[in-house]
């Protein structure tokens, strides 16, 4: 992502040699979560296929058309579209009712098959019709409908969502106080669709006024409405243009429905307000100077030790992985060593270290690295924790990208804070600790990766027990674990920076006179 805001850099001492780009890093792993969310545990577009009101009618399983022919479905509804075009057009007595069952009927279709006649609809024109549809001073149900058949047509492909334009300045009133909540929250959904498919339909939504309603629609506690609204917002405001979320941050009263619904709701709803926080602590500094000096840390806290569930969790960890790394007031007022939310958070973390989900190992390495590149009290109470064993084994059993975060956890343990642009200075206990419970082989095959990043990690850690370890102990133990082949093929490497540092520390630790002593 490009870097767009100015946002405080992760204090990550073990990265100053070779330059310090966590505010970058900290925007790309919104993005990557994004991604994530998208095509595993969220969509970021969804198909409705039961209605936001009780009331109305849910496709049973002999409904969904697995098994019809497309080309059928795909006539039914270019005939349901013209039964639509008549009743707009029809004048006489019931006109409204016959729209309505109109537009039920094209609803039934779009929500029938997993693979809705989207191309078809859209083909046939009903984006203006449902765009009529949406007219001012209609029945709340022949909004419900419309807006029903847009929300799906939204989910559909990229080009289909973008038919939507016509009608996004009607569905952005529609989520105004005027409008039924019903209403609104469908109409809620379909913007969420569109958001959800790319910045240039975010900015469009943004200019046309689709912000500050859909802000609004978090204040009342309708459990339905808030989860809506929550999911459409972290949609649009998940950049990577940084305006959105700080405008976001500065409507009356977002903070304390944030707050709100983190501390009373359940946890559907708590997931969606996390990923809001996720949005606003990754791209805007002034939403992440708001948002620590408030509660939301202990509540945040809260819900990590309390929840068992895999789509809370992760939004929350990344959540205060962002908050800890994009601001020193967390660690310097908040995340104090000695007050109970610091014992409680190392805890917690180390709770999801040991999960068997994947995802919460890497996020919970990804958060516990930001604290461990504060100040050495916070390094010293995540060494004397059960962290110490738990970074241990996964440093040298798990998958590359698990590794790849823990590693960042073992280095900062093992320096103390720079002063100034210096070199940060080492902590002897905690590097010799992790050394001898065999972390080095670990840093090593990072060395070998053809991940940039990784190897540079590994260089670095590397140049930390070169440097630190007595009496040449250092070099012996690279030297056994074949750390030294593992440099040289960075001799010709393409990347400057690795070619540099790989070279230096073999010729400074192993130049011509290695090993004429022994």
């Amino acid at each position: 992502m490009a870097d767009e805001t100015s946002a405080t850099p992760r204090r990550d001492p073990i990265k100053n040699p070779v330059g310090n780009t966590a505010a970058q890093r900290r925007r790309q792993n919104a993005v990557s979560v994004a991604k994530e969310r998208r095509e595993a545990l969220f969509r970021t577009k969804r198909l409705c296929r039961v209605g936001v009101s009780s009331d109305t009618d849910a496709p049973g399983d002999s409904d969904m058309m697995i098994e019809e022919e497309q080309s059928i479905l795909e006539a039914q509804t270019s005939a349901a579209v013209e039964e639509l075009k008549t009743a707009i057009a029809f004048q006489g007595k019931g006109a409204v009712q016959k729209k309505v069952n109109a537009l039920r009927d094209l609803r039934r279709l779009l929500s029938k098959s997993e693979f809705p006649p989207i191309e078809t609809a859209i083909a046939s024109g009903a984006i203006p019709l449902l765009a009529q549809g949406l007219s001012f001073g209609s029945q709340d149900e022949q909004l419900l409908e419309a807006a029903w058949c847009l929300t799906n047509i939204a989910a559909g492909k990229p080009e289909e969502t973008r038919a939507l334009l016509p009608a996004l300045p009607l569905l952005i009133t529609h989520i105004g106080e005027k409008s039924s909540m019903l209403v609104a929250e469908q109409c809620a959904w379909a913007l969420g669709n569109v958001a959800g498919e790319g910045e240039d339909l975010r900015h469009i939504l943004i200019s046309q006024g689709a912000l500050l309603p859909l802000a609004k629609m978090m204040f009342p506690n309708k459990g339905s409405t808030v989860r809506t609204a929550g999911w459409a917002l972290s949609n649009l405001i998940k950049g990577p243009d940084p305006k959105a979320a700080t405008e976001l941050i500065k409507i009356d009263g977002v903070v304390e429905a944030i707050l709100r619904h983190l501390r009373k709701s359940d946890e559907e709803i708590a997931t969606e307000i996390a990923w809001v926080v996720v949005y606003l602590s990754a791209l805007s500094p002034v939403a992440t100077s708001m948002l620590v000096k408030t509660d939301l840390l202990q509540l945040l806290v809260e819900r990590l030790t309390n929840s068992n569930s895999l789509q809370l969790l992760i939004p929350v960890l990344r959540s205060l992985g962002n908050l800890i790394a994009g601001d020193t007031y967390t660690t310097n007022a908040v995340l104090v060593p000695g007050h109970e939310i610091t014992d409680n958070i190392i805890l917690a973390l180390n709770k999801c270290l040991k999960s068997e989900h994947r995802v919460l190992k890497k996020e919970a390495a990804w958060v516990l690295s930001n604290l461990a590149a504060g100040s050495v009290g916070h390094k010293q109470l995540i060494f004397k924790s059960e962290a110490m064993q738990l970074l241990t084994q996964l440093l040298t059993t798990s998958p590359f990208d698990i590794k790849k975060e823990v590693a960042y956890v073992v280095g900062n343990l093992c320096v103390a804070p720079a002063e100034g642009s210096g070199r940060p200075s080492l902590i002897f206990d905690h590097l010799v600790s992790f050394v001898r419970s065999g972390c080095l082989l670990g840093f090593i095959d990072l060395v070998r990766s053809a991940d940039i990043e990784a190897a540079r990690l590994g260089l670095q850690f590397l140049e930390l027990v070169l440097r630190g370890l007595p009496n040449g102990e250092g070099q012996k133990l690279v030297e056994k674990e074949d750390g030294i082949d593992a440099m040289e093929r960075f001799q010709f490497h393409e990347n400057e920076d690795l070619r540099n540092m790989a070279n230096q520390l073999v010729d400074k630790y192993f130049g011509e006179d290695y090993g004429l002593d022994a």
